[in-house]
């Protein structure tokens, strides 16, 4: 196997980040292939390497074939039938972090909308609406479950998977926006925060130059910025 994953900004592209760290915390080698959003709408460019324009994107070059592979959970899938410990291997744990990671991909919409992603950035928050908190009530729950059941400190037991890759981007998120997620979940926090892999994307992140306006708008649009640690 011969890979090539391809992935936007780091400060915004939480979609890239899941791919990008499963595949750092797991060992998975592959080539890293940074495409910056340039606009608000890059679909024309990034059709050039994905069928549905956006990021991220898989390329497999093993055998001689070259073979596309799209969306995040598209790539984890693909990536768990070529390399072990994607998914934890007791039944349990497996059922609740394919569940756990199937519900981020398809939900949170208002989290989504109303936090989005900004590594570098300390926002304070307008007034959290009750889908938001209804939002991070279940975001409670699920991380709290998770770690009651299976032990912690990853939400499905002692190995990084990849259901703490799909809330991964959520912890930048809590950071950003200073959520308050409860004691429990707020260690799952700080623990992913710390993880090797996940400080090396955060390090990135700070060092890019890169500023897209509708991204900046975005999280100028969710509350006050009071801190922004990201290189000029």
């Amino acid at each position: 196997m011969s890979y090539t994953l391809i992935t936007a900004n780091r400060n915004y592209s939480s979609w890239s980040l899941r791919p990008w760290v499963l595949m750092q915390a797991l060992g998975i080698p592959f080539e890293d292939r940074i495409e910056p959003f340039a606009s608000a709408t890059n679909y024309a460019a990034f059709r050039s390497f994905s069928p549905t324009g956006q990021v991220p994107a898989l390329v497999d070059g093993a055998d001689g074939e070259e073979r596309t592979v799209w969306d995040s959970l598209g790539i984890i899938l693909y990536l768990a039938d070529r390399h072990p410990g994607v998914w934890p291997a007791d039944e349990a744990a497996r059922a609740f972090a394919q569940c756990a990671a199937a519900e981020m991909h398809s939900g949170f919409a208002t989290l989504r909308n109303d936090c989005t992603m900004n590594v570098g950035v300390r926002v304070e928050p307008h007034i959290h609406s009750p889908a938001l908190g209804r939002d991070i009530a279940r975001l409670r729950e699920l991380w709290e479950e998770g770690l009651d059941r299976f032990g912690g400190p990853f939400l499905a037991g002692s190995r990084f998977t990849a259901v703490d890759a799909f809330y991964a981007p959520v912890a930048f998120r809590v950071r950003t926006y200073g959520l308050d997620v409860g004691r429990q979940a707020q260690a799952w926090v700080d623990h992913m925060l710390a993880h090797p892999a996940m400080l090396r994307w955060e390090e990135e992140a700070l060092a890019e130059t890169w500023r897209e306006d509708s991204h900046e708008a975005e999280i100028g649009a969710a509350g006050k910025i009071v801190a922004d640690y990201r290189a000029v």
